[in-house]
């Protein structure tokens, strides 16, 4: 059995917090989550490098700790 996902055709979303000096540039693929209940996160500056899939609840305290400054944005 196979872990990998399929994503080629996921629709990426840069995050909010991605600035637009080329650093700290995250995406994630919304609708992915939405129909398979597991969160897909990239660097958007290495679309062919890893790619985190990450579980609905494990997602919201990765959101939560970038906006509460845990994370450096």
């Amino acid at each position: 059995m196979s872990s990998s996902k399929d994503l080629t055709s996921a629709r990426w979303t840069k995050s909010s917090y991605s600035n637009g000096d080329g650093g700290s540039c995250v995406e994630w693929a919304p609708e992915h989550a939405a129909t398979s209940g597991i969160v897909p996160v990239r660097d958007s500056k290495d679309l062919a490098g890893p790619v985190l899939l990450l579980r609905p609840e494990t997602f919201s305290v990765f959101v939560r700790a970038i906006r509460q400054g845990a994370i450096p944005s």
